[in-house]
């Protein structure tokens, strides 16, 4: 393409993936690593955490106000590194994810984002149906709650069998799910991660064609799902070019393809289309996004007018 991918999308990174130590919100670098993004002009969106600490996060929001960037906030760490599950078959247990969530809401308004991401708990197959209808209700009060602040939940489409063995979960039952929450609110959508599509044995082009009515938001990414036996193996947003990855150049090419071909360049109200990309053991984090960025502009320098 000859027009800047600019036009079409606002190219973010999910900060705590690329700077790991920011996952569990307590890194006391977390403003020079949101920084290290904020200056940067090839990003016009920046995802971002929980931040425990009060003077630290009041710093972050200051300087994420001045960047004029879009601010996303994802929640998938409250989740996973607690181990609260918001389709819980124990309503008390529910409780509490639901909780950390709704704070989430809260955390993301002072932070600057319009909205927040989330991801469902353990798919558990005896239990499927009973944890499907918890995870009903904690979406719904999560939106009821975000439509009060004008604001946005996105539930992330994760793998089922492989890592986090979410219950949302492959294309058609994300499809189901979504279908049924926005029959009451308009204000939910799905995140489309594109390391997550393989680890679900399926491919772009069927995945976003089935999620189409409810994706508002997207992740690129690689992951090595093929071979239990390799390094790496699971849901660990490798680098392109990782030995035994599932995605690379082409891979990018091809989902660029399909977000096309399914109407998502969009000029007037551009998507997030970000980078979910993860240091390895004791590789470099900004190292890591230069690669991203080289493996996105030659893959939309490749892309057909």
């Amino acid at each position: 393409m000859q027009e800047s991918i600019k036009r079409y999308f606002n190219i973010g990174i999910v900060s705590f993936m690329a700077f790991p130590a920011l996952g569990k919100g307590e890194c006391p670098e977390t403003v020079d690593c949101l920084k290290k993004i904020a200056v940067d002009d090839y990003f016009d969106a920046i995802e971002i955490n929980w931040i425990k600490d009060s003077e630290i996060r009041e710093e972050a929001a200051k300087m994420l106000k001045a960047s004029h960037m879009q601010i996303c906030y994802g929640a998938q760490p409250r989740l996973l590194t607690t181990g609260l599950n918001p389709n819980h078959i124990e309503e008390s247990e529910r409780q509490k994810a639901e909780q950390t969530l709704l704070e989430a809401i809260d955390e993301a308004e002072s932070l600057g984002a319009k909205g927040i991401a989330f991801l469902a708990g353990k798919w558990e197959e005896d239990t499927k149906d009973k944890a499907y209808a918890q995870l009903i209700k904690t979406t719904e009060n999560l939106c009821r709650y975000a439509q009060t602040k004008n604001m946005s939940i996105e539930l992330e489409v994760f793998d089922y069998d492989i890592a986090k063995a979410s219950l949302i979960g492959p294309a058609p039952y994300a499809a189901k799910f979504a279908a049924d929450i926005r029959s009451k609110f308009s204000n939910f959508g799905l995140l489309v991660d594109l390391s997550h599509i393989p680890m679900c044995y399926e491919d772009g082009k069927f995945t976003v064609q089935t999620l189409r009515p409810y994706i508002t938001h997207f992740h690129i990414g690689n992951t090595v799902c093929q071979d239990k036996a390799v390094e790496g193996y699971g849901d660990e947003h490798q680098r392109f070019g990782f030995p035994g990855g599932s995605n690379d150049t082409k891979e990018v090419l091809d989902f660029l393809r399909v977000l096309k071909q399914e109407g998502f360049f969009c000029a007037e109200n551009p998507y997030v289309l970000s980078f979910e990309v993860k240091p390895w053991k004791e590789e470099d984090s900004e190292i890591i996004i230069a690669n991203a960025k080289r493996v996105l502009n030659r893959a939309w320098a490749m892309l057909e007018e």
